[in-house]
């Protein structure tokens, strides 16, 4: 009433009515009834557990609150046990809905028109109230919230089970890994268990050589010594004799009596024979340039085995692959020949321009077309050839010779097409293969169409190294040095097959090589 005596316009402060006529103000007798039964129940419900830290508190509680039982989404408001009964015996409150109690109902209701949050919009995916859906979704596919949540729960449910299928693979690949990890330090301590008995046993061998290698010169210099006693002790006797012949001789020269001079004279003028112990002879050196050479390959191979370095073997299939020591890079061409590969050309892959000799380990590019039969693995437009051999898990090196035009040495896996025009079927342009181009004296390398031009002296003979376990394919320029052109360092995940590429009249010869070879 007090707002009406302000102004001239009868409006109610809570609905904002407007009336033309001052209105009489009556009492809501309803609602009268329901605070008079609130008050009365709160007084006579004093056992009700008070609201803690994390409870809900009832709306309707004065002084210390008690804990919420339930929210109401109509009223907006949270009820303890007390307050929440005209819930149930008020018909006009019977339908509201009530749920667990919930702290956050303002969040329930449409910001914009505060009203209860009671639809969904689908189109929009985001909840509205009835005013919402009447003016801005108008249109728009709108369910209840029970059949919004009905659905978006079998969406979580399956979101659900997605989840335990990866906990469970995780978990399991968790334990795979644990596995691992175990294997991993036993087979580690296993290897070094073994090099360290490998190494033991080696220096055992090599105390053991040096005592016995020791012993045995003792042996010997006490042999030589023994005999070079026994020599200086007979050239002592003969010298001792020597001396007393030489003293009774200048006797004898001095005596007066011809008769004695002549009679014995003649016995001591004869002397024995003393070759044999002037003959002997006793070891001064003792030479070992041999041992010392043994030795010192010895020590460049055990210095070799110290910079091994730990590369993965991938084997076929799917499986972790194996880690193995293997000796660094060859340094010089006696090295390399150490993984000499002998290599043949597979006529079933030959372009029929190109013509194979020499046991198949030259090929020419010709003119005329070879008679060779259909097969699917010949190159039929690039003048193209595969090598027999497969390389992998392994270290290889090979050289050939190239003479003529155009030169291209190459790798390629299985799959490198054989057909047809396409990049997919030429060296180098593809993620199939790598190659080397020898032209106009020059040197092109590429891989997957990027190509790298090589500033270097033209050599016609060229070494070709693969360390697969490695992923590094190298190419030299050989002559009376080797000198590295260029290095594709990748991981190989396929068997290579070696190849060739030819311009107009040249041709390449595999060369017949041999550890020995220089």
């Amino acid at each position: 009433m007090d707002c009406w005596d302000q102004s001239q316009e009868f409006s109610c402060p809570q609905c904002r009515h407007t009336f033309t006529t001052r209105p009489e103000l009556n009492r809501n007798t309803l609602l009268n009834e329901v605070i008079k039964r609130l008050k009365k129940m709160a007084l006579s419900s004093p056992c009700q557990n008070y609201a803690g830290p994390e409870d809900v508190e009832c709306d309707f509680c004065t002084g210390k609150k008690f804990r919420a039982v339930k929210s109401c989404l109509t009223c907006m408001a949270s009820y303890c046990q007390t307050h929440l009964k005209p819930h149930y015996e008020v018909a006009a409150w019977k339908g509201h809905k009530l749920v667990d109690p919930d702290r956050n109902l303002n969040d329930k209701l449409c910001e914009k028109h505060q009203k209860s949050l009671e639809m969904f919009c689908k189109t929009d995916e985001m909840c509205i109230c009835m005013m919402c859906g009447v003016t801005e979704h108008n249109g728009h596919k709108m369910v209840e919230l029970e059949m919004e949540r009905e659905e978006k729960q079998k969406q979580l449910g399956a979101t659900l089970s997605g989840i335990r299928r990866r906990l469970e693979k995780k978990e399991k690949k968790i334990k795979e890994m644990r596995r691992t990890i175990k294997q991993m330090k036993f087979s580690v301590e296993r290897v070094i268990e073994e090099h360290k008995k490998s190494f033991t046993d080696l220096i055992w061998c090599i105390k053991e050589g040096y005592k016995n290698l020791t012993d045995r010169i003792r042996e010997q210099e006490k042999r030589e010594m023994e005999k070079a006693e026994g020599v200086m002790e007979q050239l002592e006797k003969e010298i001792e004799e020597l001396k007393t012949r030489e003293v009774d001789l200048k006797e004898l020269s001095e005596t007066k009596d011809n008769v004695h001079f002549l009679q014995t004279l003649s016995p001591h003028c004869v002397l024995p024979d003393d070759e044999d112990s002037l003959n002997l002879t006793v070891t001064a050196d003792f030479s070992s340039d041999d041992l010392l050479k043994e030795l010192s390959g010895l020590k460049k191979r055990l210095e070799k085995i110290s910079q091994w370095d730990i590369l993965p073997l991938t084997p076929s299939g799917h499986e972790a692959p194996i880690f193995t020591l293997q000796p660094p890079e060859p340094q010089s061409r006696e090295e390399f020949l150490q993984y000499f590969c002998p290599l043949t050309l597979d006529i079933n892959t030959a372009h029929r321009d190109l013509r194979l000799s020499q046991g198949n380990k030259k090929v020419t590019h010709e003119r005329t077309k070879a008679e060779y039969p259909d097969h699917p693995d010949r190159f039929d437009c690039w003048y193209q050839v595969l090598c027999r051999e497969v390389l992998t898990g392994t270290r290889c090196y090979w050289e050939v010779e190239c003479s003529g035009g155009d030169v291209v040495i190459g790798f390629a896996y299985k799959g490198l097409s054989r057909k047809g025009q396409g990049l997919d079927s030429l060296f180098g342009l593809n993620d199939k293969s790598w190659c080397l181009w020898s032209c106009d004296s020059q040197y092109l390398l590429c891989h997957n169409n990027k190509w790298t031009e090589i500033g270097a002296p033209y050599s016609p003979r060229i070494g070709v190294y693969l360390d697969w376990p490695a992923g590094c394919l190298s190419f030299y320029s050989v002559s009376h040095t080797m000198t590295l052109l260029h290095r594709f360092n990748t991981s190989f995940t396929e068997p290579l097959y070696p190849g060739f590429g030819f311009g107009r009249n040249s041709s390449v010869t595999i060369g017949h090589l041999t550890p020995c070879d220089n």
